[in-house]
């Protein structure tokens, strides 16, 4: 707990040790000072390849029908649009925002199915 004194010093920070689960890299760090810090980082490259393959096997042409799916994504990105309020845990809370989301270009990574949302 933070005691509300400045130090100029920086905090001595160890490693405890490291986590693998579903492509997240989590470590953990002792603070010091009896806290501790995690570390989390996911290596999204194996989804976004798995992406691009899919969206470069859809016909352009193929009608869309229903239960087409038409993203993929992972964890870390999930938990960015909970963040956002799009999400809450797996459930679309904003349907119409996961829709511009998934339309726009710089989240084209994500899809797996050319065409507007």
């Amino acid at each position: 707990m933070w005691d509300g004194e400045i130090r100029s010093t920086p905090l001595t920070v160890s490693k405890l040790g490291t986590d693998v689960y579903n492509g997240t890299v989590k470590t953990y760090y002792a603070d010091g000072e009896g806290g501790l810090v995690i570390k989390s980082e996911t290596d999204i490259t194996p989804f976004i390849e798995q992406n691009k393959a899919q969206y470069n096997a859809i016909d352009n042409k193929a009608k869309w029908k229903d239960l087409t799916k038409i993203a993929s994504i992972p964890y870390a990105v999930i938990a960015m649009l909970n963040e956002k309020g799009i999400m809450r845990g797996f459930h679309i809370t904003d349907q119409k925002a996961l829709k511009a989301w998934l339309n726009d270009p710089e989240n084209v990574h994500f899809r797996t199915r050319p065409g507007r949302v």
